[in-house]
């Protein structure tokens, strides 16, 4: 039986428990994907609220007489 260990969640090799990566390449690469999918959500949540303040102009445009 293999002793107990956990996987790098970048490059899958097998790691100790109280490792987070397997390398400082592995934490960097993980680092920058963590990035880029925060800004892509930040846009995301931008161009939603767009959407919904054009929304309701043209909602309530007409019952606030513009």
């Amino acid at each position: 039986m293999t002793d107990q260990h956990k996987h790098c969640p970048m490059c899958q090799k097998p790691i100790p428990l109280s490792e987070k990566f397997c390398s400082p390449k592995c934490e960097q690469i993980y680092n920058e994907n963590q990035r880029k999918v925060a800004k892509s959500r930040r846009v995301l949540y931008i161009i939603f609220a767009v959407f919904i303040i054009i929304w309701l102009f043209f909602t309530l445009k007409g019952r606030i007489g513009l």
